[in-house]
């Protein structure tokens, strides 16, 4: 096992790989900016560095502050969380380089999957469904307009290098898809700088759901279970399930079938996940895309399968066999609600400093947090304050324990979005389990 561990991320992620790495005697080494020095994260590691002031691109991005950070306090591994450097491919080779062990897959596949075209392409050649769409970027709006007119309206315009529900944008006419491929080329450059743009099938009603995979040491891919992922603002998650309601056992079969052969095109390994959307009125899905990294929402799989997969991962990157039985059925239900520094309603962010934080707590009750009583909110970084985690025998337990643990959660000074929740879990449609990406939209 590896001994010593840099966190190369911030908040409640950073925390969550502190506290496995901690339970397995694995020395852990925080990374911080100047404007985060104050966080629980940075207090529970063994040893904490400060990598550079509060924008991100000179300290949590900063590749040369973070290696020297590894170098000078001996870490032997560095695990990237979420976000920031986790899915870039010229770190993990230069981690690599350095000596040192990348806890993340190996960087071909991460350059592989991290173009949106290029992953398409190699998912059909493996097999794996997806959706129509462009073989190629479409080079100007003529030739969006053309792929449109082949494909059908409406379409979804999508900046190939982008990931995490960034850089797309729905067009149902040539009118509107001239003016979002403009939008989105010039984001997709300023934010990602690759301006290469995909058309694709925009799907009215579809779910967003998505496989947990794990590439194990021996070289074998295997899909754990499914994760739903259609409660959405602007494509970005609020909250996940799992299993998903709208998945039976002969669909979850073909999913996790696909999930394994999409890792196995790219010789996978460590974690990661298939994302898909699903046609619930015929049972068809499609490849969305592969995120060559952990999940923000891992910890319901963690929880149904009653495995821990930071320390999966920490296993994997040390060459070690897995601690758990990978054919064990799941057990129960589990929901994600991401509380964000955010208003309710219009979901615009609302940082602060946090003068009340009491987190709920009993039966089926987890709370990963980033932050705590007398800690700021700063506006530099993703809005994300806590993942309230609850679990149950079945769904309609989980969603009663949610109820009582939103109820029970109590943050004052930011703005957050548990009123959000507290309407959420009483929606008749989201009750159903028969609901789609436009919840949301739906419930504004």
């Amino acid at each position: 096992m590896i001994e010593s561990l840099l966190v190369a991320n911030r908040g409640e992620i950073a925390r969550r790989i502190i506290r496995t790495a901690r339970r397995l005697n694995v020395r852990a080494i925080a990374v911080h900016s100047e404007a985060d020095a104050d966080l629980p994260f940075v207090a529970e590691a063994d040893e904490a560095v400060c990598v550079g002031p509060a924008n991100p691109a000179q300290s949590y991005r900063n590749t040369d502050a973070i290696l020297a950070a590894a170098k000078s306090t001996g870490a032997q591994a560095i695990h990237p969380g979420y976000g920031f450097l986790s899915e870039n491919a010229e770190f993990a080779r230069a981690v690599e380089a350095n000596g040192l062990v990348w806890v993340g897959p190996d960087a071909d596949a991460i350059t592989a999957m991290g173009d949106k075209i290029n992953a398409r392409n190699l998912m059909a050649a493996a097999g794996v469904p997806v959706a129509p769409g462009t073989q190629e970027p479409a080079a100007d709006a003529e030739a969006a307009v053309a792929a449109a007119t082949t494909i059908g309206y409406p379409v979804m315009v999508k900046a190939a290098a982008g990931g995490g529900g960034m850089g797309m944008a729905v067009a149902a006419d040539e009118a509107t898809l001239r003016s979002e491929y403009d939008k989105v080329r010039a984001f997709a450059e300023r934010m990602f700088g690759d301006g290469a743009v995909l058309i694709e099938r925009y799907f009215p009603r579809v779910r967003h759901v998505e496989v947990q995979i794990l590439g194990l040491a021996d070289g074998r891919v295997i899909a754990l279970s499914e994760r739903e992922c259609s409660v959405q603002r602007r494509n970005q998650k609020l909250l996940e399930e799992a299993p998903s309601p709208a998945v039976g056992p002969e669909l979850r079969a073909r999913l996790l079938a696909a999930a394994v052969q999409a890792g196995e095109a790219v010789r996978y390994r460590n974690a990661g996940t298939v994302e898909c959307l699903l046609d619930p009125a015929t049972g068809e899905f499609f490849f969305l895309e592969m995120n060559t990294r952990l999940q923000v929402e891992h910890p319901i799989t963690e929880l149904i399968h009653g495995i821990d997969l930071v320390e999966q991962q920490l296993r994997i990157a040390s060459g070690l066999a897995p601690t758990f039985d990978v054919t064990r059925p799941t057990s129960g239900h589990a929901i994600e609600l991401r509380v964000n520094a955010e208003d309710p309603k219009r979901f615009l962010p609302g940082p602060g400093k946090v003068a009340t934080w009491v987190e709920p707590s009993g039966e089926g009750v987890r709370v990963d947090a980033g932050y705590g009583p007398g800690t700021t909110v700063t506006p530099f970084y993703d809005s994300l304050l806590a993942k309230l985690i609850v679990t149950g025998a079945d769904r309609e337990e989980a969603i009663a324990r949610a109820r009582e643990a939103v109820a029970g959660f109590a943050i004052a000074g930011p703005k957050n979005n548990l009123p959000f929740f507290t309407e959420l879990l009483e929606n008749p449609e989201f009750l159903s389990g028969d609901y789609d990406t436009g919840i949301v939209a739906r419930m504004r």
